[in-house]
């Protein structure tokens, strides 16, 4: 296949206040250079018309209060038609400064202190932090291993919602693990939010990251039901590499909860949007298909070299993705502790990877890797891993 970008340039991100490369020392309290490969970012440059588009507005030289024009909410309708066959409205789409802060406000405005919020561990860490942080319960709803892939456990959430429970966080494809939801997955699990009456946030950050044959269905896409009693939260920032902009479309059907979802972004006055912010997702949106499907054969490539390299770790189990960049390592066939395992990563192999056990404590012995790195790089990385493990029980 004739390629048009080239994923293989190795860009330095030292030194760009970059979190994943130049913070992580006063973070972790680590002292010696690592290799990082944990921050769910990519050290790919984001898309040339992106990067031009940005260009072009910084080239201005006024960065006043800005607006959102009718070409911002053309492309988010058109991508999300075009890519999940889902078609939606430009009154149903608000602008929020990230999909966790979002998560947030939803739970701030549709629940109540001691109210029971669905999570399904391992998971995003700040999905149970924000339903902490705000004195609401976490259900924790673990997701299952059958067959060597993560499933929800359907029965252990019925026994667990009651009449206090009053939300589902749904992770939507999964960060950690990887999972594409398929349709009969999402439809019990809306069968389970419409008997129970639960409103749903379906965070799809990763909706563009779809791996080989996988497809992505929108939840609320299911049915004029679901997508009465779900919030939806899209951004390009892990597509498109764009995170620090800071740029999402929350999408919110019914106008009852999208009336009183605008009232606590009015209350802590985030309505503003950054300028840059929306030239990126606009330029990203409607330029960026192509480079995007040529990211997507790079990762599947770089799937199939994590496989490779790791399957000479005999006791390491690396449950394959079906959707993001990101690697979940199972580590429990290895009579080490969760901590022994660790030392190794950082001391032995000079890695930093994500601790399993910050997406909830059934992420024990597991670690999660960032794979969205030009190939010379990534093996660099997994021979470390190897080497550091070769001789491990």
């Amino acid at each position: 296949m004739n390629t048009e970008y080239n994923f293989d340039e190795i860009v330095n991100r030292t030194n760009t206040n970059s979190i994943k490369w130049d913070y992580y020392k006063k973070f972790m309290n680590i002292k010696k250079d690592l290799l990082p490969m944990w921050v769910a970012d990519m050290d790919f440059k984001a898309p040339p018309e992106v990067i031009k588009a940005l260009e072009q507005r910084a080239s201005h030289g006024i960065y006043g209060y800005s607006g959102k024009p009718e070409s911002y909410y053309d492309s988010i309708i058109s991508w999300v038609d075009k890519r999940y066959n889902w078609k939606i409205k430009k009154e149903w789409i608000v602008y929020t400064p990230g999909i966790v802060p979002a998560i947030n406000m939803a739970i701030d405005k549709f629940t109540e202190p001691g109210d029971g919020i669905v999570v399904q561990k391992p998971v995003y860490f700040p999905f149970f932090q924000s339903v902490n942080n705000q004195d609401r319960r976490v259900v924790d709803n673990k997701l299952v291993i059958e067959n060597g892939k993560y499933v929800m456990d359907f029965n252990d959430l019925e026994n667990k919602v009651n009449e206090n429970t009053k939300m589902i966080l749904l992770c939507s494809p999964h960060n950690p693990v990887g999972r594409v939801w398929k349709e009969e997955e999402l439809k019990k699990l809306g069968d389970i939010a419409k008997k129970y009456d639960l409103m749903v946030f379906s965070d799809e950050i990763h909706a563009d990251l779809i791996l080989n044959d996988n497809q992505h269905i929108s939840f609320a896409s299911l049915s004029d039901d679901l997508a009465k009693r779900t919030i939806t939260g899209f951004s390009p920032s892990k597509t498109f590499n764009i995170a620090g902009l800071y740029a999402s479309a929350i999408v919110i059907p019914d106008e009852s909860i999208r009336d009183k979802f605008k009232e606590i972004i009015n209350r802590y006055h985030l309505y503003h949007t950054n300028c840059f912010a929306i030239e990126g997702l606009e330029a990203a949106y409607r330029y960026g298909e192509k480079w995007l499907d040529e990211l997507l054969d790079y990762l599947e490539k770089n799937i199939e070299l994590t496989k490779k390299v790791l399957k000479d770790i005999k006791k390491l189990n690396m449950i394959e993705p079906e959707g993001t960049f990101l690697v979940w390592l199972d580590f429990r066939k290895f009579n080490l502790t969760h901590e022994e395992i660790t030392n190794i990563i950082i001391n032995e192999a000079g890695l930093l990877l994500n601790d399993g056990k910050m997406f909830g404590a059934n992420g024990e012995k597991f670690m999660r890797l960032n794979i969205a790195t030009p190939q010379k790089k990534l093996k660099k990385g997994l021979e470390k891993l190897k080497n550091a493990f070769a001789n491990k029980d």
